[in-house]
């Protein structure tokens, strides 16, 4: 199966989402969600090992992966604020969950090894890995080579004591059997098979009854997606290089968000309209966390305190910029709820949650632009994002967090252009002049926080953000073109050591008032359980 182009929703903007991290968070809550299908629902058991060298092993539980795998392995939703009391509910409905570090040389930093044991004391073994920004991969069942990423239904028929001719025959019945499907493999493991079959629906009962009266069939299992816009076999899309879609702008007299509009609906065969709907409707749930977090909001377990207001109490003793300031109070909002476990858009992570909307929502805001204007601009970061998410991907466990902030301050960037009606080709140059002023960024967060220097990167990125529209919209020269830029960012990315690659390992990680504080949260977190 070829790569599939990444899509906005899926991808880039999204998921929303309570927890410190996407790639912890949200993740873990996917393959958690898978986890609890494999045994359709009837766990007794589960046991997550982390490979010791990985990031996983040192943040795994300050960054909330044991919360969000617990979580999705219960069934809740991501937005659901039991999420947060997950760990302590699977206890009370008797299903055993221990996270283990061990060695087994993971290949990815962030792998998740899983061993499921249903009530039934079925065992299943898979591997699958947090991509970043929300985004999985489950890599491998039950010893097969497998490639789920949660955006198809899946049917999977193991099959026992079959050859090569007898697995093929076998996998032509199914196929019969399931004549509209988008993808189909065949793998035979030491006299086991095992057919994966790729619909975008879920296949019948009664079809799946007649497979499992197939010869050597000794299982079936249905797993239903868990990214919102479904991939196919036959899915194309309109450009998937800068230089095309730019060519397409031209030709056209398009701008970035309606480029965006074109590409996500051929991508999720779903129409333009929909596309800016669902867009909407995020730019919504990010408002209302500004809101949210203007008021002031309240968690034990974190860092800081609420400090948003402190831009508008103070405005007097500061140097004059309103759009920067208010850009500031709104980025520091959507980083306190996120901080808090409240609801916030992953855009693309998590982690760098606040640059877009406070970027966004600040300038249109003091530039009196109503919300229509702000979706707009969120499609056409998309769209940059999408570029990203092709080459490099979000995850500040590869490349720091210059994957991350540095990622949605390029988007961002675009997005302002798109705000105040720039071209297709200002917004691209924008977006790399905006990644190349933060090129190899670090992530090193303080006391496996999420939230510093979190918070201060997300401000310099909205201020990046904005300084690079506006060098755009200028006219100045960004010398590198994006997709050399995107380049250079991955060889970066490869270059920076793995202790500065949110492993908590290097950096401002190491220091004594970092050590300090995560000793003291951790008193303060077994007093609570204490009690």
């Amino acid at each position: 199966m070829s790569k599939l182009p990444p899509s906005i929703f899926n991808d880039v903007i999204g998921p929303v989402m309570r927890g410190p991290s996407s790639s912890h968070v949200a993740a873990a809550h996917r393959i958690g969600n898978l986890a609890r299908q494999l045994v359709g629902g009837k766990l007794k058991e589960v046991v997550v090992e982390f490979d010791r060298r990985g990031s996983l092993a040192t943040t795994y539980h300050d960054q909330g992966s044991d919360m969000g795998f617990v979580g999705g392995l219960l069934g809740l939703d991501i937005t659901d604020d039991r999420v947060t009391s997950a760990l302590e509910l699977a206890v009370k409905y008797g299903i055993t969950v221990s996270f283990n570090v061990t060695d087994y040389l993971a290949k990815h930093p962030n792998t998740y090894r899983v061993t499921v044991i249903s009530t039934e004391n079925e065992v299943i073994r898979f591997i699958a890995i947090s991509k970043g920004g929300g985004a999985i991969e489950v890599q491998s069942i039950e010893g097969f080579d497998v490639s789920i990423g949660g955006d198809f239904y899946e049917t999977l028929v193991f099959l026992d004591n079959v050859g090569e001719e007898e697995l093929h025959h076998t996998c032509e019945k199914v196929k019969m059997l399931i004549n509209n499907f988008e993808f189909c493999t065949c793998t035979i493991n030491n006299r086991k098979g095992l057919i994966d079959i790729k619909t975008t629906y879920r296949v019948p009962g009664a079809v799946i009854e007649q497979i499992k009266g197939l010869r050597h069939v000794s299982k079936v299992i249905q797993l239903d997606p868990v990214v919102p816009i479904l991939s196919r076999r036959d899915c194309t899309v309109p450009f998937r290089s800068v230089t095309e879609m730019l060519r397409i702008a031209k030709e056209k007299n398009l701008q970035l968000w309606e480029l965006a509009v074109m590409y996500e609906s051929a991508r999720g065969n779903i129409p333009q309209d929909e596309v800016f709907s669902k867009m909407k409707d995020i730019a919504l749930i990010m408002k209302s966390a500004i809101e949210e977090g203007l008021k002031g909001t309240y968690y034990e377990d974190r860092i800081l305190g609420p400090q948003a207001h402190l831009i508008e109490k103070n405005k007097h003793r500061l140097i004059p910029s309103n759009i920067v300031n208010r850009v500031v109070a709104y980025i520091t909002a959507v980083m306190e709820v996120k901080s808090s476990m409240g609801v916030i858009v992953a855009a693309p992570t998590a982690g760098s949650c606040g640059v877009l909307p406070g970027t966004l929502f600040g300038v249109a805001t003091e530039m009196s632009l109503g919300l229509e204007d702000v979706v707009k601009g969120l499609l056409a970061a998309g769209i940059i994002g999408v570029f990203i998410a092709d080459v490099t991907g979000f995850a500040g466990e590869v490349g720091g967090c210059q994957f991350e902030c540095g990622s949605a301050s390029a988007m961002a960037a675009a997005g302002l252009v798109q705000l105040v009606g720039g071209s297709a080709r200002e917004g691209v140059k924008a977006a790399s002049i905006a990644l190349q002023n933060i090129l190899g960024l670090i992530c090193d967060p303080v006391a496996n926080r999420v939230e510093w220097p979190c918070l201060g990167r997300n401000i310099l990125a909205g201020v990046n953000a904005i300084a690079s529209a506006n060098m755009a919209l200028a006219g100045y020269d960004e010398v590198i073109p994006l997709e050399e830029v995107l380049l250079a960012a991955k060889e970066v990315g490869r270059m920076i050591p793995y202790e500065l690659r949110c492993t908590g390992l290097g950096g401002l990680s190491v220091t004594p008032t970092s050590k300090r504080i995560y000793g003291e949260l951790k008193k303060k977190r077994k007093k609570r359980q204490a009690h």
